[in-house]
């Protein structure tokens, strides 16, 4: 059953002479539960599809769809609210909030929502994520690695249906690289989520069950792997 549903996507900054079409008339679907790679080089549009599809940027023109909803005919309130309640959201800087712990930078999404963080729920994550010894610690006294586990906490605390990440390993080193992509993946498999990564790595792309290629906003390959190797769709 196809889950995640894009028609005709594309997104234009600029006007005249100082136009770029980041995307351009990009069409592609995701059945539930499936882990994406989308590869390609800087400036093919990546992380500008990544945006849209979470719901932070808006579309130039075309569709999203998720679980059959069309994401951009929402008001701006339920926008927030599918943000929040739909998408987890991983980034390669973490973004962390620095004046709170790590513990607090996960717990975040589900108390802006309105919500109280289940207290053993936080616990099982936290162990999860082998933070449950730095859960009072400030973002400034974490390692990269442990940043990333307490970027990757946030996002998958509430349960969202869609987690995309935009270069999760780029500023960490191979150990601790692996260690992420295989979290990402229980995740995916324990909780059927459907999940959408952003890497230069091909050895991670390989990992994933399927490669979109992207160059100057086009979908320029879609392959699905099996045993580490692509075959195409």
């Amino acid at each position: 059953m196809e889950f995640l549903t894009i028609e005709h996507l594309s997104k234009i900054y600029g006007k005249g002479e100082t136009e770029v079409r980041a995307l351009d008339d990009v069409s592609f679907t995701v059945p539930k539960g499936q882990m994406t790679a989308v590869i390609g080089p800087s400036g093919s549009g990546k992380s500008t599809l990544l945006h849209i599809l979470g719901g932070v940027d808006q579309p130039t023109s075309g569709k999203v769809y998720l679980d059959g909803q069309d994401v951009y005919a929402q008001s701006e309130k339920k926008l927030a609210i599918f943000r929040r309640r739909q998408v987890g959201l991983i980034y390669q800087f973490y973004n962390l909030i620095p004046v709170l712990t790590a513990e607090e930078n996960i717990t975040l999404p589900l108390i802006m929502d309105g919500r109280k963080p289940d207290r053993e729920a936080i616990l099982k994550l936290l162990d999860k994520l082998e933070l449950t010894d730095r859960r009072r610690h400030l973002p400034s006294q974490l390692s990269g690695g442990q940043q990333q586990r307490v970027s990757i906490g946030r996002a998958l605390f509430t349960s969202p249906a869609v987690i995309l990440a935009d270069e999760p390993t780029g500023n960490l080193d191979s150990k601790n690289s692996a260690e992420i992509i295989q979290l990402l993946r229980n995740s995916n498999l324990e909780l059927k989520q459907t999940m959408l990564i952003i890497t230069h790595d091909e050895n991670i792309a390989l990992q994933c069950d399927r490669i979109l290629t992207l160059a100057d906003g086009r979908i320029v390959s879609d392959t699905l792997t099996e045993g580490g190797r692509r075959h195409e769709v």
